[in-house]
């Protein structure tokens, strides 16, 4: 039997380093808020990859978590005057319970009533977020203070804030690797292949897809904290149901149930975003023919055909 290549048994480990050294030194080349901003998409993409690409749970409404996480790290970081950390922590706090509440409802039902469920659930959060007073309507939260992270860092200065935001993304990155390679992650890759059969082997399956539901909603609010800081504004687009597709595309292009997928997939939208914006709405247009693309000619997505051609995990 022939023994796995180094590549092979150590490609997931140089695609990470990789991708770490590529986030750490391009700062010194591309203007740093960029960045961020793909970071906070790569991490908010890399949650709803947990939750699709693991466990098969197709989520149109991942953008209401997203949303109620920056809302409230803006509130608590604008109003309430809370340090960055404890803003972000809330935020994240905000949108695992929102996720638990939308998962305990949304689990009932599999496949197109589930995907169904959630965005119904997230049009009414978005439609919360527009009346409630709290919120700025369309105007948003603006002028948020970044704070001092621990009362010490200054965050108004950008490498300082590149530094948060690059740890935030890293902690994120790591948590759904370690998930997905723990006996859990197991187990949502059996449901995802085979929901009965893990239920006849005795797993509690709507257990397990709510804990993952609730986990890809705390991730994906971690992103909207974060980002929420680094624009200082949080707003109606975070919340809007066309944010949820626009996950959906990140992921499905980089590669869906691949880990560095989604990064990819969000460094292609938001550099086509930059790229584009002069063409207004056309750019709807674009990503539609992208998709298309990507569903007929490459189903894994760009991460999943390298991966499949080099034999390599990742």
């Amino acid at each position: 039997m022939p023994q796995p290549t180094f590549l092979a048994r150590h490609g997931q480990a140089l695609a990470f380093a990789l991708m770490v050294a590529f986030f750490a030194l391009a700062p010194l080349f591309v203007y740093p808020v960029y960045l961020m901003k793909v970071m906070c998409f790569a991490l908010f993409a890399c949650a709803f990859n947990l939750l699709i690409g693991f466990c098969g749970l197709l989520s149109f409404g991942h953008a209401m978590f997203l949303g109620v996480a920056g809302y409230a790290a803006a509130h608590a970081a604008k109003v309430w005057a809370l340090t960055p950390e404890l803003a972000v922590l809330f935020g994240v706090a905000c949108a695992a319970l929102l996720g638990l509440v939308s998962g305990l409802l949304a689990i009932r039902r599999q496949g197109i009533y589930f995907a169904m469920i959630t965005l119904a659930l997230a049009q009414m959060v978005y439609f919360f977020f527009l009346q409630a007073p709290f919120t700025g309507g369309e105007n948003g939260l603006q002028a948020v203070p970044r704070g001092r992270l621990f009362g010490l860092v200054d965050l108004a200065r950008p490498g300082a804030m590149y530094g948060f935001v690059f740890a935030v993304f890293l902690a994120g990155f790591l948590l759904v690797w370690r998930i997905v390679h723990s006996p859990f992650g197991q187990v949502l890759k059996a449901i995802r292949e085979n929901e009965p059969r893990a239920i006849s082997l005795g797993y509690e399956v709507d257990r397990y897809k709510l804990l993952a539901f609730v986990l890809s909603a705390a991730l994906a609010g971690a992103a909207g904290a974060t980002k929420a800081l680094v624009f200082q504004l949080a707003a109606l687009p975070d919340a809007h149901w066309a944010m949820s597709g626009e996950v959906v595309l990140m992921t499905l292009l980089g590669g869906l149930g691949t880990l560095l997928g989604p990064v990819v997939g969000a460094g292609a939208i938001v550099m086509m975003h930059n790229h584009l914006a002069h063409l207004d709405s056309w750019v709807m247009v674009i990503q539609g023919v992208i998709f298309a693309v990507c569903v007929l000619a490459f189903r894994r997505g760009v991460v999943g055909e390298v991966a499949q051609r080099l034999r390599v995990p990742l």
